[in-house]
């Protein structure tokens, strides 16, 4: 059986660097703090700045009866822009495919390191793997740059009446979730390319049989005994 747990620490690194995104993606999904938005009228949002996320918009005020007031947004709000129903989307998508990804890479590292039977699907799951970190980063990165695009740019939001907030900010910034959800896509990112050219994932592993033992070699000796016999001429010698 031929043993290849050896080959494949930079891909349980990769396994970690996997998990590890994908927590961060969640968290990134849920939070609030993708836009930071700054009002110049503090007589509502007293704290002055307001949080808006691909779920809801929330901002602190002393003025009202809950000093945490939060707005939901939904799939099909005409007032959301573009890269917000699209994040929804994508960054749901993202968690789907890191999930599968992540249980896709510990089949395959499972099979590696403890599997000394059956791998002959180990480049399959290896590829496969791969293939859903690569498109589970580039699922959660298209909506993060499009809306950090859209803070840089100080893009307006026409909210509507009840969320209590300015369609124009004084000024945009940019928030925790979209730095912490870079790096988790960036982590997704290295993963992938990490199980991709892991070489056994392209390379055959054979069969995994025994070695054949070669044909036993006939003896050149007339009698065909394997084990040579004491010369008489020696053993007169000695006798005498």
């Amino acid at each position: 059986m031929k043993y290849v747990a050896h080959t494949a620490h930079w891909q349980f690194l990769g396994l970690m660097f996997g998990v590890l995104a994908w927590i961060l993606t969640v968290a990134t999904t849920g939070l609030n703090e993708w836009r930071l938005w700054f009002v110049s009228d503090v007589s509502v949002v007293t704290s002055g700045v307001a949080w808006v996320g691909i779920w809801r918009a929330c901002f602190y005020s002393h003025a009202l009866p809950a000093i945490e007031n939060c707005r939901s947004i939904g799939l099909s709000d005409s007032f959301a822009p573009a890269e917000i129903p699209v994040a929804q989307v994508l960054m749901v998508s993202a968690l789907v495919c890191g999930l599968l990804g992540n249980l896709s890479a510990a089949a395959a590292m499972r099979t590696v390191y403890f599997s000394m039977k059956d791998r002959r699907n180990v480049g399959t799951l290896f590829r496969l793997a791969g293939g859903l970190y690569l498109l589970t980063g580039a699922c959660s990165s298209v909506p993060l740059l499009w809306n950090m695009y859209s803070v840089l740019s100080n893009r307006t939001i026409h909210f509507p009446p009840d969320f209590l907030l300015p369609a124009a900010p004084a000024r945009q910034q940019l928030g925790a979730a979209i730095i912490v959800g870079l790096f988790a896509s960036a982590l997704m990112l290295v993963s992938g390319v990490l199980f991709l050219c892991y070489r056994y994932a392209w390379e055959a592993l054979g069969d995994f049989r025994e070695p054949e033992t070669r044909p036993e070699q006939k003896s050149g000796l007339p009698n065909g005994d394997q084990r040579g016999r004491d010369n008489p001429a020696f053993l007169r010698e000695d006798n005498s």
